[in-house]
């Protein structure tokens, strides 16, 4: 959804009732089309939010600039981080596994770095309680394979 937003420049509402009435796959339950639509909808909601944080850690790059699908799936995860009540780790995991089937090797390593740049900044601001199987933890690794 959201890189449909970026290059048809798609209202939100339009957006979610557009794709999933004549673009997504029909196996997905309620529950997985209204978190889907939370997401894209809230991630376009807090852009300028959302490319403030990316951009001061993408050195060098300019969010206009980098790919369509990078510059979404970061968007989408910063959206989670400070939105969403997912882990952040898990929400670092999910983006790569996203970027490693719709991008490049080289751009799920840029990914993987700028989301863990801003992963460090906001456990600073303020850190993520442990969860019960241990998600969440400053200390937990994460891995690009």
């Amino acid at each position: 959804m959201l890189f449909a937003a970026d290059v048809a420049a798609t209202r939100p509402d339009e957006l979610a009732r557009t794709f999933w009435s004549e673009l997504a796959d029909d196996e997905f339950d309620e529950q997985a089309r209204d978190f889907a639509t939370r997401l894209a909808v809230g991630t376009l909601a807090h852009l300028d939010e959302i490319d403030e944080r990316i951009r001061l850690r993408a050195e060098h790059w300019r969010i206009d600039r980098m790919a369509t699908v990078d510059r979404n799936v970061l968007r989408l995860a910063v959206y989670e981080f400070l939105h969403e009540p997912t882990p952040r780790t898990v929400t670092i995991n999910e983006a790569l596994e996203v970027a490693r089937r719709f991008s490049t090797y080289e751009a799920t390593q840029f990914i993987n770095g700028i989301l863990d740049a801003i992963k460090r900044d906001l456990d600073e601001e303020s850190p993520e309680p442990p969860s019960a199987d241990g998600e969440g933890s400053e200390d937990a690794p994460v891995f690009v394979s």
